[in-house]
């Protein structure tokens, strides 16, 4: 089974629209937007199932999408509001397709509030909507102002400590960027070294040691600049490789040298397949002769994989690490 572990839902054009009226009415009145009709669902539903078999991929874990999670924006029923309405459309989505698809929950965070605030709606959309994992976004000031603690600090303890009571893993992922230094795209990478060097500098996994966590878009800088890391942990008589490998990595890294280096650094064993398609790399590369997110291609052809490693990327690691969404 090819399992895709990093995808997001769809957002239609009355889904769209709910998003503009909560944003510029700030949820007042507050919002009492319906999901779209069935036959809208179903058609959307259509269009996944159809780029999915177009690639192979026999499954799907749709997430919000992350740049439009609103998190900065205030009052913090805005994102509360938004962060449902979008679990609730995955939901409908994965009853359509149940096959096919998985949900995996957004968090209504609010800026610097405490995470414990996400709490209540993570566990309704794990107890009641059947969700396997969440997002977790370490910045959701989204760079209009100083972030909370890193991922490392006490500050997120009450979330992780949920998080282990349903036995459900964490995909690190940020989410907008209102800094005119960084665009959405770039503090995706940005934020996900920030969140490593914190957890791995940090006592998170001895206090959690059943914490699953999953650093998106290959983890960020990290593992491309790991000499430098390596080299600051020597000094200090520390394995930073053997840290690494407390952490798991999806590969919606859309080079084929990027995913080479990964598979070298982190090993086959700590990666799961992701494309995030249809997203940003759904675009066609004349080099290659096929779009950049169609990573099966690009995987399957790195010769030095074996079976063993393609078959854990593809599958087995997920199986590992998802419980809720394959149960014995």
């Amino acid at each position: 089974m090819i399992i895709d572990s990093h995808a997001h839902v769809v957002l239609d054009d009355i889904s769209y629209r709910h998003m503009a009226t909560l944003t510029g009415s700030r949820n007042n009145p507050r919002s009492l937007a319906k999901l779209p009709p069935d036959e809208v669902i179903h058609k959307t539903v259509r269009g996944l199932l159809k780029q999915m078999d177009e690639v192979g991929t026999d499954m799907q874990f749709l997430s919000p999408r992350p740049y439009l999670q609103m998190h900065s924006l205030a009052p913090a029923s805005v994102p509360l509001t938004w962060a449902r309405y979008n679990n609730d459309l995955i939901h409908a989505h994965v009853r359509t397709a149940p096959d096919r698809f998985r949900g995996i929950a957004g968090l209504p965070q609010f800026r610097d509030s405490s995470p414990a605030a996400c709490i209540e709606e993570l566990e309704r959309a794990v107890t009641e909507l059947g969700f396997v994992g969440c997002l977790l976004n370490p910045d959701p000031m989204e760079g209009d102002g100083p972030p909370p603690p890193g991922l490392g600090d006490e500050f997120w303890y009450p979330l992780y400590e949920k998080i282990c009571e349903l036995d459900i893993p964490v995909l690190v992922h940020s989410a907008g960027c209102c800094h005119p230094r960084e665009s959405y795209t770039l503090k995706f990478i940005n934020e996900g070294s920030i969140a490593i060097m914190s957890l791995l500098s940090s006592r998170v996994f001895q206090d959690f040691p059943k914490l699953k966590m999953i650093i998106s878009h290959g983890g960020g800088a990290i593992p491309y600049q790991i000499g430098r890391f390596r080299a600051g942990h020597i000094r200090r008589n520390q394995d930073f490789d053997a840290k690494l490998k407390q952490l798991y990595f999806d590969t919606c890294v859309y080079s084929v040298e990027g995913l080479e280096l990964l598979f070298r650094i982190c090993g086959p064993e700590n990666c799961l397949f992701g494309t995030e398609r249809p997203g940003t790399a759904s675009v066609f590369n004349p080099e290659w002769g096929h779009e950049l997110d169609d990573l099966k291609r690009v995987i399957d052809g790195i010769e030095w994989l074996n079976d063993e490693d393609r078959a854990k990327i593809y599958e087995g690691n997920c199986r590992k690490l998802y419980t809720r969404a394959f149960p014995a």
